[in-house]
């Protein structure tokens, strides 16, 4: 039947690929064959799984997975098996079409493609001839599961901060104290806001600090066997303010660090992949010293707070963009130290 079968398609009612946990992934397997054709089964497979995959040089391989979805659909013929006498049906020239829905499970992890692993959601398809040839297709789908600020713990929404107290220079060397304490309006954000940063940095020590800097970081941390075999941290964005000469102090008044469109990505339920937002601020000394370096982790969701009449509550300088991405193109930029 190869040279009969001129379509073999899954099409999925929404064009643009995107479900919700809790929704229905409906479509149709579209056949087109030029002639009669005789095939013994039509079987739709729909997957969701984890995987973590590294290779590590002179060393075994690290995988694991895990399933989510794993539902298997007989659409023509009898059950797969080792039966010889397969009852055969005979497809008429021209198009047929197959209809398909199937509920999609509460909680699911969503879409992932990171560099070491992935969480991926896909339709797999055969159609077997009664030859055995077997013809295969598949189609990609993808999942969000969304974080709602609203439904978050509250204390999500009350201003945190992190203090510290280091002495720059190495023992015998010490130069002296530096006190810093870091604020920030709340620990929940969505892509679009800007995250509001309170510092006060007093430099007791007898050497200038050459400059201050907060990053937005995402670590994404892959898991084997319930432990992390492998981490990496980026830089998504950043402020820095100059010099705080010996025995001054300095201050960062409501200075905002802006959140760049970030893939709405709930990986909860899922144990293979972790990922993680922190907000950084590190001090940087002139000369060899060590830096000062404090983290404040925080959440990233995808539905903003909204006020108790259902407005949504907009911060100053916020942009909500109306499409989030779904990839990451920063997975290939080098990592931070």
């Amino acid at each position: 039947m190869s040279k009969k079968l001129r379509k073999f398609l899954i099409l999925l009612d929404n064009e643009n690929l995107l479900y919700f946990p809790g929704s229905f992934l409906s479509g149709r397997i579209l056949v087109e064959v030029e002639d009669h054709a005789q095939v013994t089964g039509l079987f739709l497979h729909v997957v969701g799984e984890g995987v973590v995959h590294l290779s590590n040089r002179g060393r075994a391989d690290v995988n694991d997975k895990e399933n989510y979805i794993d539902f298997r659909m007989r659409l023509l013929g009898e059950e797969q098996g080792k039966s010889e006498n397969k009852r055969v049906a005979v497809l008429s020239p021209g198009e047929h079409s197959f209809p398909f829905k199937l509920g999609l499970p509460l909680g699911l992890p969503s879409t992932f493609l990171g560099k070491h692993g992935w969480v991926q959601y896909y339709c797999k398809l055969a159609l077997k001839e009664s030859s055995g040839i077997v013809h295969k297709n598949q189609q990609v789908f993808i999942i969000m599961n969304p974080i709602d600020l609203n439904l978050e713990p509250s204390l999500l929404m009350q201003p945190f901060h992190c203090e510290i107290e280091d002495t720059l220079g190495v023992g015998c060397l010490s130069v002296g104290p530096v006190t810093c304490t870091v604020r920030l309006d709340r620990g929940g954000y969505v892509p679009g806001e800007s995250i509001s940063i309170f510092a006060t940095i007093e430099n007791n020590s007898k050497t200038t600090i050459r400059k201050t800097r907060a990053i937005l970081t995402e670590t994404i941390q892959y898991s084997y066997k319930n432990k992390i075999v492998q981490a990496e941290t980026r830089e998504l964005a950043s402020l820095q303010k100059g010099q705080i000469p010996a025995r001054t102090t300095d201050q960062w008044k409501n200075e905002l660090l802006h959140i760049p469109p970030l893939p709405p990505t709930n990986l909860r339920g899922c144990r293979l992949i972790r990922i993680q937002y922190d907000v950084y601020f590190i001090i940087y000394s002139k000369g060899p010293e060590k830096q000062i370096k404090l983290q404040l982790p925080i959440m990233m969701a995808t539905y903003p707070i909204r006020n108790s009449d259902g407005t949504l509550q907009r911060k100053r300088d916020s942009y909500y963009p109306a499409v989030l991405p779904v990839f990451r193109p920063w997975l290939t930029s080098k990592t931070l130290e």
